[in-house]
């Protein structure tokens, strides 16, 4: 049985990288299984998406835990633990970055055992999220390290996911980049074997934390009081930065705060908004809505940069 795990961020397309790979299995006869997991997060939120693909009836169910392939569609994840991008993998695993670091340099970072292969990433955009068709990018590469989809099965694939979108120049784009990664991948052709079959003698449970029972009021599945997510920093989610230039502001604060759909922007005493950046996830809202435009996004890696270069010695 294959096992192919997608790792992405909200609006990257795994999902739909999941179902172009599922279906590619599926047009070559094999029994397949593709899904989604993702929470109710908004744009830039960590998700995974699987594929498990096999000759014979697939009787496993749930996530992946041991994949033979993992692709990971946006590399600053890898330095997520919650992400889960290495969660899972052996000497046999196959690693696929889609990245602008090259593949030696990320066996090393990793210290990987298993093979590291790389996606070159467009150059032309800065925020990952805006690379175009990385999904299908990441589907097409899949389908040829597998070994086993063949190149006409795989544009079936990408036509028959996306033809209900209204426009067709995206489509054809779509599957130009798809096929490309595809040929792209062509030296490395069949480099993922299938996994073992997991046997139900040789599990081994999961190493769960005992949490101690707690009063309805803070563990119900209701919310009774505001804050409760204070301590979740979704702020590592974000991979742009809104910056307000406090010289250009207004300070029609009612407009950036009221629209923020984290509700990430206090305002001071003085109506000028501040950014709680532990909790603002990056989606750019406020950028949009900001009247005098005085709100302006900063790839993060600029903004460390820059936070380092104004700490004190």
């Amino acid at each position: 049985m294959f096992r192919v795990r997608f790792h992405g961020r909200g609006g990257q397309g795994m999902k739909t990288a999941s179902r172009i790979l599922g279906t590619a299995f599926f047009l070559e006869g094999y029994e397949v299984q593709d899904a989604p997991r993702y929470g109710a997060e908004r744009r830039g939120a960590p998700i995974f998406a699987f594929v498990r693909a096999s000759r014979k009836p697939i009787n496993e169910r749930g996530i992946i835990q041991q994949a033979d392939l993992v692709i990971v569609a946006d590399d600053s994840l890898i330095a997520v633990p919650a992400a889960g991008v290495l969660s899972g993998v052996t000497a046999d695993t196959v690693l696929l970055i889609y990245s602008d670091t090259d593949a030696q340099t990320w066996t090393s970072r990793l210290n990987f055992a298993g093979e590291v292969l790389v996606l070159p990433a467009e150059q032309a955009n800065v925020d990952p999220l805006q690379h175009h068709f990385v999904g299908t990018g990441c589907a097409g590469a899949a389908a040829q390290l597998l070994g086993v989809i063949s190149r006409e099965h795989l544009q079936q694939a990408i036509e028959q996911e996306l033809a209900n979108h209204h426009r067709r120049i995206i489509v054809d784009k779509n599957i130009e980049y798809g096929l490309q990664a595809f040929d792209g991948m062509q030296a490395h052709k069949g480099c993922v074997k299938q996994g073992h079959p997991i046997s139900v003698t040789d599990y081994q449970a999961p190493d769960w934390m005992n949490l101690p029972f707690e009063t309805a009021r803070l563990a119900a599945p209701a919310i009774h009081v505001a804050v409760t997510s204070k301590l979740a920093n979704t702020g590592l989610w974000r991979t742009m930065r809104p910056v307000i230039d406090y010289q250009r502001c207004n300070r029609c604060w009612w407009v950036c705060s009221t629209f923020c759909p984290d509700g990430a922007i206090n305002v001071t005493a003085g109506n000028y908004p501040q950014i709680d950046y532990d909790h603002c996830k990056g989606c750019m809202v406020c950028v949009t809505q900001c009247p005098p435009h005085a709100i302006s996004s900063v790839p993060e890696t600029e903004a460390a940069k820059q936070i380092m270069e104004e700490a004190p010695a």
